[in-house]
């Protein structure tokens, strides 16, 4: 699978990011329950004892029942559905937070596969070719011709190579069952890479400064961009507690057969809490802490976001320059050499010794040039995911 197809599993089966889903749900569910209003309060009597005539449940003759609405006053509606869009903007944030994290997961993944892959299949030709070496000196050792030091020493160097491999398979397990788990495919997934697309992957991508970057940053990042509007959404829950404090308005109809001072009288009602203190005192006070705490969260975050764009975009410098030193130039000539010290070690032209000094130099180098591409790759992605603008493509 490319990693194209890999992105289009992962957004269509990723259980995590189906499930994050819902809170977004959740959040518009929280605003259509805050436009409702109270519901409208049936209240009525009917007589229970007659003294005059001394009946019980006289209710012919005395009876009532008022409608009575809570009328929100000081814009608490207002406030409260603002409070809970904003909630749904927090989840939406949420949600690009987790996409981007797990979206560098599958990148990370997907890549370190990749390599692990290409240095098994070197160390499986490395293998081959030292096994059937070793069988043949095995063989002769047996019959006296080769030392037994001989055959030792290209044992240590198959040893070397074998514990290579289990390691390699090892990770590639780890690599393989990460990549099932984001892109719920329950298949192995094998990287489809060419080698045109490899080198262009890591070839010096289009950068600005590193201020620009950080300006980037700052625009595109989730989960910064998550801490200003938490510093809003603060600011909102806290005008709403501060509008509980006004009293709400009860206003009714009542209709009364008897008992008032009219028959069948028909009265307006109004009730209205006494404002002697404010009743949302300390909620208001907790509220305006929370928009402190908030502002102080965001300036953190602020510079550590720029600290990590800059160590990132160094670290990304210093890796590249590293690996640009190698010369695809040097690369041939590696694997030249490697050739040509097989065939003239079969030819009995170079001896023992320099033979698997160079097999041992040269299981160590191939290793190290497949992780300085892998750690290039996984530096770029790191940038990408602070930036969140698409640096490498």
């Amino acid at each position: 699978m490319s990693l194209l197809d890999c992105e289009n599993a992962f957004q269509t089966n990723n259980l995590q990011l189906l499930a994050e889903q819902y809170n977004i749900n959740i959040a518009d569910a929280d605003i259509l329950q805050a436009k409702i209003w109270e519901l409208p309060q049936l209240n009525g009597y009917v007589n229970g004892y007659n003294p005059e005539n001394r009946k019980v449940f006289n209710v012919g003759k005395a009876k009532g029942f008022e409608v009575t609405q809570l009328i929100y006053l000081g814009g608490k509606k207002k406030n409260e559905i603002a409070f809970a869009k904003s909630n749904k903007e927090l989840a939406q944030l949420q949600f690009s937070q987790l996409l981007v994290e797990l979206r560098m997961q599958l990148h990370t993944n997907y890549y370190n596969l990749y390599y692990e892959r290409l240095k098994l299949e070197n160390t499986n030709k490395q293998l081959g070719y030292m096994n059937d070496l070793l069988k043949a000196y095995k063989i002769q050792s047996a019959k006296g011709n080769v030392s037994l030091k001989d055959e030792v020493r290209l044992q240590s160097i198959v040893i070397q190579l074998n514990n290579d491999k289990v390691g390699i398979n090892k990770n590639i397990l780890e690599f393989e069952q990460n990549l099932k788990v984001l892109t719920g495919i329950t298949e192995s997934i094998e990287p489809e890479i060419s080698e045109s697309e490899a080198k262009e992957i890591l070839a010096l991508q289009p950068f600005g400064e590193e201020d620009e970057l950080k300006r980037k940053a700052l625009e595109n990042n989730a989960d910064y961009l998550f801490n200003l509007k938490l510093i809003e959404n603060s600011k909102l829950y806290a005008h709403w507690q501060k509008s509980l404090n006004i009293p709400d308005l009860n206003l009714g109809a009542e209709y009364d057969q008897a008992s008032g001072t009219f028959n069948n009288e028909i009265n307006l009602k109004v009730g209205i809490p006494i404002p002697l203190w404010k009743s949302n005192k300390g909620n208001v006070e907790k509220a305006n802490y929370a928009i402190l705490q908030n502002q102080r969260n965001a300036d953190f975050q602020k510079l550590n976001l720029e600290t990590k764009v800059e160590s990132a975009f160094q670290i990304w410098r210093n890796q590249y320059d590293q690996l640009a030193e190698i010369k695809s130039k040097d690369l041939d000539n590696l694997d030249l050499v490697y050739n040509g010290m097989l065939k003239n070690f079969r030819n009995g032209n170079i001896s023992l010794i320099e033979f698997t000094d160079f097999m041992e130099s040269y299981r160590q180098t191939a290793l190290q040039i497949y992780d300085m591409k892998n750690d290039l790759i996984q530096s770029a992605e790191q940038l990408n995911q602070l930036v969140q603008t698409k640096i490498f493509y």
